[in-house]
């Protein structure tokens, strides 16, 4: 892949502008601004996932005693949104390009809405596992368009610190959700088979989610359109004013919009067979973009949020003090997100991951060795308690590497690592790779970690130190270097 660098003040910080009469700081500052709030806008979708991804871990235990099942099914059913979500990734790109970034914002924001009431109120568990595809669909669609529609509308400079933003959102949407599901179990007696206004904690946890989707869908309805999209059909006057608006009255619109015209009008629309080519079917760009997914969900980071609360049960520790320790993890999560986002665009994307993937490696490590001298067997598992404090401090470390690395780094480059011609399809392809990573290790987490919790993370641990390896041999830095460039 041949890239074309920019000038350095492309890749950094802004360079300072001194003020004047005309007032150009305030209007910078104002134009910013603006580009921070259709971001976060976007990025609502990961705050979605985030909040859907979380918050599932609160109603586990309440799911299995109110429809008998065990683990195989339960895995089931936490994992069904994730083969929701490869669907709904798979299509998204497709539909953003006949139908606009917006309109499927909104459409994914409905579909999660819909979910979130049919999950409070299944008559059976698996009546519940096809709503959660359902709201898997949402968030797949969510997980495309928000890394899509933030890399077209961020200025080079901003673009990495902005498009941190997704992550940002689901750790936000992570903890917020923890929070939620330990303030209800605490209203409902410390159980989440306890009861509120006529049902159980954990249905009031699912079906709560309906208010973050309300907000996703008013807001969007708030925010530009992308202007690649507006120039891809046709209006140009629409695609000049957000031009403006994201950068600056002062910019050369025209030039912008004749630029990216004449890359559009150079390609087709992008379909699966243009991400065809080279030694092993696909692409080689591609490859690295379905590496970096798979990556980012092999080493088991979504084992930590969907199964961490009935984890800590296992060793003892009641209902409700679990939720607690999952929402300090998610407060962890947060903080290590926002490391991300102050150094993404100041050290690059590469060396981010490549010392997140060390971290990791390291911190699973102590897991597999505290979960190694784990006694007792079923429910009834205990550890001594230098083995207990190692792990609950190399698992929150674990969460810190993961979120101040590759939580943050691999949204951002699926966003802005391929050639325009191709970049729908192949983000499509890439986070659908992602999704059904997610559904492998989510759905066999409860039974391998009934056979050997110990070997589980070791496992996980291994694929932290592979992940060193890709990085470091397939993947090219994008800082600083516009979409229009990638090549």
């Amino acid at each position: 892949m041949s890239v074309t660098k920019q000038p350095l003040e492309s890749a950094g910080s802004p360079s300072p502008r001194p003020a004047g009469p005309s007032g150009t700081e305030t209007a910078s500052s104002g134009r910013l601004g603006f580009v921070v709030f259709i971001t976060a806008v976007a990025a609502l979708g990961g705050f979605l996932f985030g909040y859907d991804s979380s918050v599932i871990n609160g109603a586990v235990s309440g799911i299995q005693e109110k429809f008998g099942v065990g683990d195989g099914v339960t895995g089931l059913i936490v994992s069904s949104a994730l083969l929701g979500s490869a669907v709904g990734a798979a299509l998204a790109g497709r539909f953003a390009d006949r139908y606009g970034r917006i309109t499927v914002m909104k459409a994914g924001a409905l579909l999660f809405a819909v979910s979130a009431v049919g999950s409070m109120l299944p008559f059976s568990a698996w009546d519940l596992a096809c709503w959660r595809v359902l709201g898997g669909a949402a968030i797949g669609i969510a997980s495309v368009i928000a890394p899509t529609y933030i890399a077209e509308v961020a200025p080079t400079r901003y673009r990495g610190r902005l498009a941190s933003f997704q992550q940002a959102a689901i750790v936000l949407g992570i903890a917020i959700s923890q929070l939620v599901n330990w303030m209800l179990a605490n209203a409902a007696g410390g159980e989440t088979r306890g009861h509120l206004l006529g049902l159980e904690a954990w249905q009031w946890m699912l079906g709560i989610c309906v208010v973050p989707a309300a907000v996703y869908f008013v807001l969007a309805s708030t925010i530009p359109e992308s202007p690649r999209y507006l120039i891809s059909a046709g209006r140009l006057d629409e695609a000049r004013a957000v031009l403006a608006e994201v950068e600056g009255e002062g910019s050369d619109t025209g030039a912008r919009i004749a630029e990216i015209r004449a890359l559009i009008d150079s390609d087709h629309r992008p379909r699966f067979r243009d991400l065809l080519g080279g030694r092993f079917g696909l692409l080689p760009i591609v490859w690295v973009g379905i590496g970096l997914s798979v990556f980012q969900q092999l080493v088991g980071i979504n084992v930590i949020f969907y199964y961490s609360s009935i984890l800590w049960q296992s060793v003892g520790i009641d209902q409700s003090n679990s939720l607690l320790i999952s929402f300090i993890g998610s407060v962890i999560n947060i903080l290590g997100t926002v490391v991300a986002i102050l150094l993404v665009d100041r050290i690059g994307r590469k060396p981010l991951a490549l010392i997140g993937s060390a971290g990791m490696a390291l911190a699973l490590g102590a897991c597999g060795w505290a979960f190694s001298a784990a006694t007792g067997s079923g429910d009834n598992v205990t550890l001594p308690d230098l083995q207990g404090t190692v792990a609950l401090i190399a698992a929150n470390a674990f969460v810190l590497f993961f979120a101040m690395s590759w939580g943050v780094v691999v949204w951002v480059m699926l966003g802005e690592m391929f050639p325009n011609r191709i970049r729908a399809a192949a983000l499509s392809v890439a986070a659908s790779a992602q999704w059904i990573a997610n559904w492998a290790i989510t759905v066999s987490f409860p039974s391998l970690s009934r056979w050997n919790l110990s070997a589980t993370y070791l496992v996980y641990a291994a694929f932290a130190a592979l992940s060193v390896l890709f990085v470091a041999r397939f993947v090219k830095e994008t800082k600083g270097i516009r979409l229009e460039d990638m090549g």
